[in-house]
């Protein structure tokens, strides 16, 4: 925990620095929900087929969901939602005749049913 999915239009592979984006992301989200770096973990899912808005071309779209755990109030979650845009705005180049609608929803796991369970292999 957290957990972010990431979607975005195929059009923007190129422009979105994805390993960037989580390197700058992960520390972020931890110092804004005060929970550790080591348990962020980001999946990204490139969208080949979406309509967006009224069909025209041009338009591309990244939307960022972030899970973490009940019990943060609301002006944590405004205050990580702003930052989270933030950094996708950092780490997403223009291209030309595209625009971009950028979105991020930040959602609660709840915590009395949420598990985790992990196990370090030695080298």
């Amino acid at each position: 925990m957290p957990h972010i999915v990431v979607e975005y239009s195929d059009t923007l592979t190129d422009a979105f620095d994805r390993p960037g984006f989580g390197a700058a992301l992960h520390p972020v989200i931890a110092k804004t929900v005060d929970t550790a770096v080591a348990g962020c973990k980001t999946r990204f899912r490139r969208v080949e087929d979406a309509f967006l808005a009224d069909g025209a071309p041009g338009l591309a779209m990244i939307h960022v969901e972030v899970s973490i755990l009940s019990g943060r109030d609301a002006e944590t979650k405004r205050e990580l939602s702003a930052a989270v845009l933030e950094v996708v705005r950092a780490h997403v180049s223009p291209v030309p005749g595209l625009t971009v609608q950028t979105t991020v929803d930040v959602r609660d796991l709840d915590r009395d049913c949420y598990q985790k369970h992990e196990v370090a292999h030695p080298a």
